[in-house]
């Protein structure tokens, strides 16, 4: 254990992508435990795009960042040392880190999920965090999907996307499509998760191949992107489709406004419905989620990869990533 602690803090608001304006990397002490908490030392990062919107100074579910405060984000620590049965010495768990090589785990706000023996860091991450479970009950509980459903997917390749069409496929959806923005990906899709198709947003019309791959229209349209694409499929949801809002990352880095979806009166036309959420109210019900995707993963059906990114320093980039497409499935700072 090295006597301070690295620290990534907010230097000032983005406009646009996060630079090195952003971001600057302080040394502090290590923290002192108190009574009841745990010290640990933070092993991964889980890089989300959500981050960047904590970032501005607008109203969201989480208060913004303060400037100078440490970097807001999830990921994988290790128990140095802890005044509390609930962390043993030795223990992974996961939580609430931030940009930072130590934390402090307790109990309320600080409280922490020990990972359970034999689950990957990457996993842990992935199908049982944030990801996992945003796409369980985005695509089950509030998108209510039925068996026999055409759903499409955009962000397909991303963390969340990759899980969500998977998901849709072990429960029965007829025809499962994913939008993604290279070839590769778009082949990814298909030839390894069982995707039915994947349209390349950046080399196709994505119009036209949806109507192609999704004749009869779109049951269930798994929003992660926002924008032209959620419009697209807004002028093609079928009879009584339903949106579901997840995200809207083509527009986080923007400077101005995000203009309002041109065909949302269709909704009226389909009889459909366009809901958004947040995965926060779910925390209750993660364990079951976690089950279930426990045992798709042990049989094979589910399958999740990583994009690791080596240094606290590059946190900030790893972030771009997720708006520049250079990452395929999710994206993860290894410390």
């Amino acid at each position: 254990m090295t006597d301070h602690n690295r620290r990534m803090v907010l230097a000032e608001r983005p406009r646009g992508m996060v630079d090195e304006k952003t971001v600057r990397l302080e040394l502090s002490p290590v923290p002192e435990p108190g009574p009841g908490q745990a010290l640990l030392r933070v092993r991964y990062l889980s890089i989300d795009p959500t981050i960047r919107t904590w970032m501005d100074d607008r109203p969201g579910y989480l208060p913004p960042i303060g400037i100078g405060e440490v970097v807001r984000g999830g990921g994988i620590a290790e128990v140095l040392n802890s005044d509390t049965e609930a962390y043993r010495p030795g223990d992974l768990v996961f939580g609430m880190t931030g940009w930072q090589d130590y934390a402090l785990a307790g109990a309320g706000a600080e409280a922490m999920q020990v990972v359970p023996p034999g689950i990957s860091p990457g996993a842990a991450l992935n199908v049982f965090g944030v990801n996992g479970m945003t796409a369980y009950y985005g695509l089950l509980d509030v998108g209510a999907m039925q068996q026999g459903a055409t759903v499409v997917v955009s962000g397909a390749a991303g963390a969340t996307g990759s899980i969500v069409g998977q998901i849709a496929k072990i429960k029965g959806a007829d025809r499962v499509v994913g939008i993604a923005g290279t070839p590769e990906k778009c082949a990814w899709l298909t030839d390894e998760l069982g995707f039915d198709a994947a349209v390349d947003y950046r080399h196709e019309d994505v119009a036209k191949a949806l109507r192609r791959h999704c004749p009869q229209g779109i049951d269930l349209y798994f929003d992660n992107v926002g924008g032209d694409i959620l419009d697209i499929c807004l002028g093609q949801l079928a009879m009584r489709g339903t949106v579901v809002l997840c995200g809207a990352i083509s527009a986080y880095n923007d400077t101005e406004a995000p203009k309002g979806p041109a065909n949302l009166l269709n909704l009226i036309i389909k009889r459909g419905r366009m809901e958004g959420f947040i995965i926060l109210d779910y925390l209750e019900r993660f364990p079951a989620a976690q089950l279930e995707l426990a045992g798709w993963l042990a049989d094979g059906r589910l399958r999740h990869v990583e994009h690791v990114v080596a240094g606290l320093e590059q946190a900030p980039d790893a972030l771009n990533l997720l708006f520049t497409g250079g990452n395929t499935g999710k994206v993860i700072v290894e410390l």
